[in-house]
This record gives structure tokens, sequence and C-alpha cells, in this order.
């Protein structure tokens, strides 16, 4: 591996690819540390020192740790990701954008300005849903005292919209550069920077009791190990081109094709999408309910009901989020797989699969193939999404209940889904880099 790395930055444009990647992540990683205007800094930080706000951690993780700062990559590229996923989805129900998928890269392009146009009033949105979720806030000290539509606080909340709407598509512009001229997925890339620039506090955090760290350290090597082998495996099915006649100069005849090969069916074909579904669909209950939980009349009795049956330390919380993950894995993986449409472009290449028949058995074999497969990946899933429970809940047995470190979201040194983030992330930027040492004919990082 350490040869592979040496050769790579021995290719003059690999190399540029790769210092370009690291300088725009750098630069993301700066422009993250500019403060928004009208923000109460010290009442911000004593917010997020409580293990006790989980909901804000949420928020915190889908903002790549901006939320924290409250700079202008507050939202993180989060809108751009929401985004992306409604797109997805609307592109098998609109038939203007399916056939508009089908036009190659012109389609994409397309498609991909229509996701710009959607984040933009998704990201106003969510700054006005997180700037109203700090300022209600209770505490001694109030996060954003200028916050409000009317009178003398309408510029300050604003200009937060407006600074936090724009660091957004600054982030979103930054992961494009990367991907057109670095290397790997730009917006992904910068997903992996902010959980990662978290690490270091979390294992400052844990240091201070040497046996925890020691644990959790190797609680996050296993699941290392286990997701790249559940996001690496995959079902493959074996696929048989005909022959096909050829005419040649001179009347001669030649068959061509005939060769046999596999399509490779991922047992967790979703990614970690089903995870963003599943989390955003519960935190949106408790986060509309925190905003009548001051209130003294029926509303603010009916809101603290959902705040209490919604919050992540409600063990039905993390049923549902179970729950919810398996069913989405089967939904988006469905509907990726129609996107493919795989067994018309198998007829169409004459190709067919030993045994069954093309078409409509074709089809009906790879769905049952899929849900079958799929269920393996499901179920990772959903035991990834209730880990931080499971995790909190054995070390609360083993080192008390009153142990603070772990009765958070963040118990982990890197939390699961945001683990899964992370290898995934390495696993396809490596792709890549070997893919281009491949041309070259250097040994890759994936032997």
């Amino acid at each position: 591996m350490l040869d592979a790395v040496r050769n790579a930055f021995r290719l003059p444009d690999l190399r540029q690819k790769l210092l370009i990647t690291f300088a725009l992540l750098t630069l993301y990683r700066l422009a993250a540390n500019i403060p928004l205007p009208g923000v109460n800094q010290d009442a911000l930080a004593q917010m997020f020192s409580q293990d006790s706000n989980i909901l804000l951690n949420l928020l915190n993780f889908f903002s790549g740790g901006g939320l924290a700062r409250m700079g202008v990559m507050a939202l993180g590229v989060y809108p751009y990701i929401t985004a992306s996923i409604i797109l997805q989805l609307l592109i098998p129900i609109i038939p203007a954008l399916e056939e508009l998928s089908k036009e190659g890269e012109s389609g994409r392009s397309r498609i991909n300005q229509y996701t710009l146009w959607l984040t933009i009033p998704l990201a106003v949105l969510q700054a006005i849903a997180q700037g109203t979720l700090l300022a209600n806030q209770g505490g001694s000290l109030s996060v954003l005292p200028s916050w409000g539509f009317t009178g003398s606080d309408l510029l300050p909340t604003v200009s937060l919209i407006i600074g936090m709407t724009a660091g957004t598509m600054m982030g979103v512009w930054l992961g494009q550069l990367i991907t057109e001229q670095g290397v790997g997925n730009g917006v992904s890339l910068i997903i992996f920077a902010g959980i990662v620039a978290n690490v270091p506090h979390q294992l400052q955090l844990l240091w201070q009791t040497p046996l925890m760290l020691i644990i959790f350290l190797i609680v996050t090597v296993i699941m290392v190990i286990v997701i790249v082998w559940v996001q690496e495996g995959q079902r493959r099915i074996p696929v048989q081109y005909g022959k096909r006649v050829r005419t040649m100069r001179g009347n001669r005849m030649m068959m061509v094709g005939g060769q046999s090969t596999y399509v490779p069916l991922r047992v967790n074909t979703a990614g970690m999408i089903p995870l963003i579904f599943a989390q955003s669909l519960l935190i949106l209950p408790s986060t509309l309910a925190s905003y009548f939980v001051g209130r003294t009349d029926w509303v603010g009795s009916i809101a603290n009901a959902f705040y209490q049956f919604f919050n992540p330390t409600n063990f039905v919380y993390w049923l549902l989020y179970f729950l919810l993950t398996v069913v989405f894995t089967y939904f988006y993986t469905d509907v990726m797989f129609r996107q493919q449409n795989l067994p018309d472009t198998l007829q169409k290449q004459g190709g067919f699969i030993p045994g069954i028949r093309p078409g409509p058995r074709t089809e009906a074999y790879l769905n049952g193939v899929l849900q079958r497969i799929t269920l393996v990946g499901a179920l990772f899933l959903g035991l990834i999404a209730v880990l931080p429970y499971v995790i909190s809940t054995v070390a609360d047995l083993l080192f008390g209940a009153n142990t603070s470190l772990l009765t958070g979201y963040n118990s982990l040194i890197i939390s699961s889904t945001g683990l899964l983030i992370v290898v995934g992330v390495v696993l396809d930027t490596l792709k890549q880099i070997e893919a281009q040492l491949m041309m070259r004919n250097y040994e890759g990082f994936i032997r």
C-alpha cells in the first residue's frame, strides 16, 4: 500500500488531483470557522456541552459539525443531499424526468441543475428551522438573542438565513470542484471531512477514562471490518451473451460475441441513504414539538408528549429507527433497481441468464434474488442505526448509569452512521485512485 501511495504522488497529473482535493477540503474546513453575526458563542458552547441534548447532536452530525460552531457552514451540504434524494425518488414518478435521465451526460447535467435549484429553498427552510430551534432552547443565555421576523430582529434574522444558505451553496460548489478536478466524489468527501474533524475531540473526551478509550477503539475496528465486509459483498449473477454473425469484407462471415460475464448485485445497494431517511423522519416530530413545549396550555402538553415520545433517549425511538431503516432499505433498493432497468438492458445487448428466459422471467428472477440479499443489507443497516443505543446501554451497565460520556448520541469515537459514511467514502476514493494507477500499469491499493 505504501508503494501505491508513492506511485500516486510520482505521477504529475494524479499528484495534482490529490493536492487540489486536499486544498479544497482545507478551504472548506477554514470556511466552517467563519462565524455568523448575532450568535452568542458562549451560550452555544454551553448548549452543546450538555450530553442530554441529543436532538441538537443529531442535527450537528448532519451538518458535519457545523452547527456546533454556528458559522457559515452551519447547514453543511445536507440540503443538497436532501435535494438529490428527492430528485432520485421523483425520476421514476415523473415521465419528463425519467426521459431526461436517459439522455446521457446532457440529461444528468440538467438533473444536477434542478438539484441545485431545489437546494436553495431547502437550505432556507432548514436555516429557519434550526435558527428557531436554537432560539427556543431554554437556559440562562440565548444563542440567537436577535432571532425573529418582526421589528428590529428582522434584519439580523435574514442575515443569518442568507449566510447559512450561501455557506451551503459554497460547500456544494467546492464539492463539485473536487469531483471535476480532484479525486473522489466531492460532496461525499466534504461530509467525510466534517465527520473526521470531530474525532480528536471525541478522543480527548474518552482519554479521561483509558479503559473506555481502549474498548471504543476495539469496537471501532470491529465495526470497520464488518462494514467493509458487508459493503463489498455482492451476489454475482452469471450472464451469457449469444454469438452474432458479422459480415466481413470479401463476403467472409465470422462469429463474434459469445462471452460469459456476470452482473453484480450488491448486498447493500442503498448505501447510507435509508439511515438518512429514517433519521430525518424521526427527528421531524420532536423538532416541530420543541417549538411549543414552553407553552402552558393544551398545545404545550401535546407538544411535550410528542417531544418525549420521539426523544432519542426513549427505547421506542430506537425501535422505530430500526424498523424504518429496514423498510427504507427495501424501498430505496427497489427504486434504484428500477432506474437501472437491467432486464431490458440485457435483452437489448443479447445477454441472458442461463436457464432463465429473457424478459419478464429475468426480471422476476433478479427481483427475487435482490429481495433475498437485501434482507441482509437491511438488517445490517438497522443494526448500524441502533448501535449507539446498544453501546450506551451496555456501557452504562459496565461503568454506571451516570457516565455522561456514554449517555449521549456521540457515544462512539465516530457514530455508527458516520463510520458507515467514512468507510464508504474511503473505499470509493481508493478505488478511483487505484483505477488511475492501473491505467498506468501500477499496482493499486486493493489487491
